[in-house]
């Protein structure tokens, strides 16, 4: 595979001001011509629902990848391109496991055509690093972890030439894992309002968007990258409880990539290209109305990685940070309500601080999602006592309370 790798040929002159504008500028909220993902799974009696664990078990599966993309020279205009990739993959299982797993990872580079050199394996401009360890992992023992007796851990790590992102980033899915289990919440008692009106006795307000309104401008929900990265066994958008890939013979992605990187690749950059061509949606034209009208203040927190919010014109809060458990949030103004926006389970933290400032949380959210014409409940977990939720779509509930707003001036 050779590198650049194109992503979105031959990019249009509004494309290219989108690249320049908001993309490839330095000085962000972050730096946006880098996209990463961290996923750990672990066998453990609190997953068992997921992992299928049973007494003794205690498999784990960590991803992490880190990409850069940047512009391209070719015959006519510029390219969208990978240039730098950066993807590890960790397996812990009994040793047997993890032995089954080495020949398929060898298969796998003889098949792709990888020559050997040193201890890694070469093919055009990627580099493959594998690592067989047996248990305690040289992080475990860092962390005072332990793992049971007979268990081994492989530890894979492709990178482009000359790309290995620094220690800090390397040791962050560690961090991660270190943080324990996602815990869901207990929805709280909350009032249910047929639209957003109710925001009218709480301005000005702020905003927080989650992938609600990224899904409503045509980019795949974040599960798609589960499917990918193979984080569990969803295919397909198929609704329900879904079960973590853990099991190493059960785990296709590496031998995926290391067969054919190129169609891996192309899967890889799928989020990345979808959110560099998306566009504001109504949500967010809205959002930049009540801004510019005053009754939105502060920047709009954002857990997307799409900047849509940046390019309907308002300046972005980035929160989705695996460096900060509790990352800092700017509030705006006088603000007396938070708005969150298509936010489910994962992101919390900002509206439990808004409670702590007395402002009232409101939840814009439809509670479900649609899938071969029938509609899947996917209740919300984070309102809490005295929040108000309106299930109306982002894209209809946000311009109809722009339309109640500014005209309510106008009279």
């Amino acid at each position: 595979m050779e590198l650049p790798f194109i992503v979105v040929d031959q990019l249009t002159p509004q494309q290219e001001r989108d690249w320049h504008a908001f993309f490839g500028t330095r000085g962000a909220d972050r730096p946006r011509d880098i996209e990463e993902g961290i996923w750990r799974r672990t066998q453990e009696q609190a997953t068992a629902a997921q992992s299928g664990w049973q007494p003794g078990d205690a498999r784990r599966r960590i991803v992490h990848y880190r990409y850069r993309y940047g512009l391209a020279t070719t015959t006519g205009a510029p390219a969208l391109a990978l240039r730098q990739l950066y993807l590890y993959h960790h397996a812990a299982a009994p040793a047997d496991e993890i032995g089954a797993h080495w020949e398929t990872v060898r298969a796998a580079l003889h098949a792709g055509g990888w020559k050997p050199e040193g201890g890694r394996w070469v093919r055009g401009d990627l580099r493959v690093t594998p690592t067989l360890n047996p248990a305690p992992h040289p992080e475990d023992l860092r962390a005072g972890r332990t793992l049971p007796p007979g268990y081994a851990c492989l530890d894979v790590q492709i990178t482009s030439s000359g790309y290995v992102p620094p220690p800090a980033s390397r040791r962050r899915p560690w961090e991660v894992l270190a943080s324990g289990i996602r815990q869901k919440a207990a929805p709280g008692i909350f009032r249910r309002i047929p639209d957003l009106t109710p925001i009218a006795d709480h301005l000005p307000f702020q905003a927080e968007v989650g992938c609600g309104t990224s899904w409503e401008a045509g980019i795949p929900a974040l599960h798609r990258l589960h499917e990918i990265y193979r984080v569990t066994t969803r295919v397909d958008d198929a609704p329900g409880v879904h079960g973590f890939v853990l099991r190493p013979q059960e785990d296709p992605l590496l031998a995926e990539f290391l067969t054919a990187p190129e169609e891996k690749a192309e899967e890889c950059v799928e989020m990345y290209r979808a959110c560099f061509q998306a566009r504001p949606t109504p949500a967010l034209t809205a959002l930049k109305e009540l801004h510019d009208a005053g009754y939105l203040t502060g920047p709009v927190i954002t857990n997307n990685f799409d900047v849509l919010a940046a390019r309907a014109g308002l300046r972005e809060c980035f929160v989705r940070r695996y460096d900060q458990t509790v990352p800092d949030v700017e509030w705006g103004r006088g603000a007396r309500a938070l708005l969150v926006v298509g936010l489910h389970a994962d992101r919390r933290q900002v509206a439990a601080r808004a409670r702590e400032r007395g402002m009232q949380v409101i939840h814009c959210d439809p509670e479900g999602f649609w899938n071969a014409g029938v509609f899947h409940p996917y209740p919300l977990e984070g309102p809490q006592d005295g929040d108000l939720v309106c299930n109306t779509p982002a894209g209809e509930a946000l311009p109809a309370l722009a339309r109640h707003l500014l005209e309510k001036v106008a009279a």
